[in-house]
């Protein structure tokens, strides 16, 4: 068992909370495979990628064949179903698929409402936007979000926050970083949106969708992978739970030793 798998003792923590010491019992290895299948089950892996591709893809291909808007839209919303319902039939988690369930079908009223293909994009286009700015944010006021969304991953919650100085330092840099990234994508996307035509910045989308997601997952990986490893709050739940049921059953024991009955 690693110090992943148990409560931390933080007596012996490092002071500055750069690194785990000695007393901790996880090697650099461990931390880093455990760091890795972390970020791979938050993201959605390899296939969440494509669940998020995909529906794009199709919308800017078929539109870049017939020009037909409704025709594109409701494939793209179409794939976007099967894939949910193929999650469901395998019976695997949705959430990644019913997220792009979600912002392809708000992508598509807005161009119906508008009339124009290009506004497909404007949703996920604002939305990028926005959790550009939320992680900037986030992380100025102390809470960076990147550590919200893999405290639970991690089994740590928010004990990152006050407890492992070293870990909120890394989560700070990792949401600066996808804040950073999110914000120079938009700076391209968005003077596309006003001057290149649908096709354009369809196919620029399509391509700005998975290496800059990939390059602030391998950030985030390698902040964390040098940070002290996370406290597993679960497990001290359960330990202090053991303990206090060991000190009911004490207690509870005591006074039939005491009996004067029982005294010879």
């Amino acid at each position: 068992m690693t110090s992943l798998d148990k409560p931390t003792d933080h007596r012996n923590a490092d002071p500055d909370g750069t690194g785990p010491t000695a007393g901790d019992g996880a090697t650099g290895g461990d931390s880093r495979a455990v760091t890795e299948a972390a970020l791979f089950e938050a993201f959605g892996g390899v296939r969440g990628m494509v669940e998020t591709v995909l529906p794009g893809l199709l919308f800017v291909t078929i539109y870049t064949i017939n020009k037909d808007l409704h025709i594109s839209a409701i494939a793209a919303l179409a794939v976007s179903l099967l894939l949910v319902v193929v999650r469901i039939a395998m019976k695997d988690t949705v959430k990644h698929a019913f997220s792009g369930v979600f912002g392809v079908a708000f992508g598509v009223v807005f161009a119906m409402m508008t009339g124009n293909a290009k506004d497909f994009y404007l949703p996920g286009m604002l939305y990028t936007l926005g959790l550009g700015l939320a992680y900037i944010i986030t992380t100025l006021a102390g809470v960076p979000l990147i550590g919200l969304v893999l405290g639970p991953v991690f089994k740590e919650n928010l004990s990152w926050r006050t407890r492992n100085p070293g870990r909120k330092k890394a989560y700070a840099k990792a949401s600066y970083a996808w804040g950073a990234i999110l914000l120079a994508k938009c700076a391209i996307l968005f003077p596309l949106y006003l001057w290149a035509d649908t096709t354009q910045l369809g196919w620029v989308l399509v391509a700005l969708k998975i290496p800059p997601f990939l390059l602030a997952v391998w950030l985030t990986w390698v902040f964390l992978a040098k940070a002290p490893p996370p406290i597993d709050v679960f497990a001290e739940l359960e330990a202090q739970e053991e303990r206090e049921k060991a000190e009911k059953a004490a207690r509870a024991a005591a006074p039939a030793g005491d009996d004067p009955g029982h005294r010879t």
